[in-house]
């Protein structure tokens, strides 16, 4: 069954970087839609949380133009990505990939969600060359030591960073 083109692109997004942004702008090249799925695991420690993560994505995506933000949804979620993929009515993950390291990882995961529901596909953007160095990890670490972000993170990210 040929289902319509929406994307799902999950992840933690804590918090959302500009190599983020990047997939998000160019999987809709991809894709009909694209619903950014926030991942609510309680278990991971999140600096912040979903809630939070959800409204800085939206604020973000709020300055896009209105033909491309239309076509995204950012929601949270915390089951199965298959399960919810499934009930999304999609067949297709977004994942982006910085380096080799990440390609392991993602190639199980890939791997893994195919046994689960041979009919989830998992598209690769590899990240543009300006962005392949930030991650949400270091961009953490570097706020958290004094240091400045302005270049790896969207303005509502940087704003909120600043107040806390």
């Amino acid at each position: 069954m040929m289902m319509s083109k929406v994307g799902i692109y999950p992840g933690s997004f804590d918090p959302l970087t500009l190599g983020h942004l990047d997939i998000i702008e160019r999987s809709l090249h991809v894709v009909e839609r694209l619903i950014i799925a926030v991942s609510d695991n309680d278990k991971k420690n999140h600096m912040f949380d979903a809630d939070i993560r959800v409204s800085l994505i939206q604020d973000t995506i709020n300055s896009f133009d209105v033909s491309l933000k239309k076509r995204i949804t950012v929601e949270k979620f915390d089951h199965l990505l298959v399960d919810y993929a499934k009930s999304k009515n999609s067949n297709i993950i977004i994942r982006g990939l910085r380096a080799v390291s990440d390609f392991e990882y993602e190639f199980l995961m890939t791997g893994m969600n195919r046994t689960i529901d041979k009919n989830i596909e998992t598209i690769f953007l590899m990240s543009s060359d300006k962005y392949h160095f930030i991650s949400s990890r270091f961009i953490k670490e570097i706020h958290r030591l004094g240091g400045d972000i302005s270049k790896s993170v969207p303005k509502p990210v940087l704003d909120f960073l600043k107040k806390i």
